[in-house]
């Protein structure tokens, strides 16, 4: 099979194609000069739709969907709050699947998440989120009020869990009518002795886990690394054996629900990896040991990898890809035990998106 790879960009949005993963071929960009912070791929009920979604400082943000893998793009009716709302839509931090094949979420700037049931054409607000007493205490990192997680339960579509920086993850039972923190033993490392635990606040930077195991979730937060075994309910760190305790991404190996991977940085006041040197970390036990993966990577990378910007196939043997904000992407056909550089010199690389097509 193909490989397609979408990498969104603060000026457009690129697409390679592959059939070995090592050599690429690319269009774009796609988007040109507009902002992509977002993409899903999906190949639910047998569609083959790409989602994007892009903004320009004069026209604002958009979702454009494609149905033939990125030749031709079409405008959606976009993600607005209604006129009863006094807010506009900044940008689209997030798009993910629902669990009815037909929903689409978003989740954006300011934070709230809009719910699509026509495979992403229009979008409604959910408004007991958005209506929460906890958001108006909500902060925001230095890139904005990202709200930069949405986990649907993969089979009670009543069930979510999302995440926002710097707010914290929630979840819903309901279908989104109400709302609970779910934040219970993740670190607020930046505030005050005493203070560094509280209800909701945490700068969460992603939350990951798999299908088949959906009561267990992954968590990279601003200074941690965390597990839950209880649908988020508590959290438990999981970063010993890591250089770091800082970094953005987290990733589910898409057939292995206890392998992830993360990219540890060397800390919030310097974003790039420990000793400069580029390597993925991977876990095959939920957390319990880490190692590294580096082969073929660069020496010398004194840049980030942003918590959209790293990402899984879903070919048999999974391919593992990540951008870093130098616009270098670095792609492997064997998870991860050894890597090549698929495109350079692209603009800061804020997602990254593959699927075997």
């Amino acid at each position: 099979m193909d490989t397609i790879l979408l990498v969104g960009t603060r000026k457009g949005l690129w697409i390679g194609r592959s059939t070995d993963r090592r050599d690429w071929a690319w269009t774009g960009p796609h988007f040109d000069m507009m902002e992509v912070y977002s993409v899903m791929v999906d190949k639910r009920a047998g569609r083959k739709r790409l989602l994007v979604g892009a903004s320009s400082p004069w026209t604002g943000p958009q979702v454009m969907r494609s149905d033939d893998l990125g030749a031709s793009w079409q405008e959606t009716k976009g993600v607005h709050f209604p006129a009863s709302v006094d807010a506009s839509v900044e940008r689209v931090w997030q798009l993910a699947p629902g669990t009815e094949d037909n929903v689409v979420y978003a989740g954006t700037q300011p934070g709230a998440i809009f719910r699509s049931d026509d495979e992403g054409e229009t979008y409604s607000l959910l408004e007991g989120l958005w209506n929460h007493p906890h958001r108006e205490q909500w902060g925001a990192g230095f890139g904005g009020q990202a709200f930069h997680t949405v986990l649907a339960h993969p089979t009670d579509p009543q069930s979510m869990v999302v995440a926002i920086s710097s707010g914290g993850a929630y979840r819903t039972t309901d279908g989104g009518q109400t709302w609970t923190p779910s934040n219970v033993g993740v670190q607020a490392e930046f505030m005050p002795e005493g203070q560094q635990y509280p209800e909701f606040g945490q700068c969460v930077h992603k939350i990951a886990r798999h299908p088949s195991a959906p009561d267990r979730l992954f968590l990279q937060n601003h200074g941690g690394v965390y597990r839950s075994d209880d649908h988020a309910a508590s959290w438990q760190p999981i970063e010993a054996g890591l250089p770091a305790r800082f970094g953005f991404a987290m990733v589910v190996h898409p057939h292995e629900p206890d392998t992830i991977f993360t990219f540890p940085l060397q800390g919030s006041g310097q974003r790039y990896p420990v000793d400069a040197t580029a390597s993925v970390w991977r876990s095959r036990d939920a957390g319990a040991s880490w190692e590294a993966l580096a082969k073929g990577l660069p020496d010398n990378f004194y840049v980030g990898v942003m918590r959209d910007a790293m990402s899984v196939d879903d070919n048999d043997v999974a391919g593992l890809y990540f951008g870093g904000r130098n616009g270098s992407v670095w792609a492997s056909a064997d998870t991860g035990e050894s890597w090549s550089q698929a495109i350079a010199n692209l603009p800061d690389v804020m997602v990254v998106r593959a699927a075997a097509i």
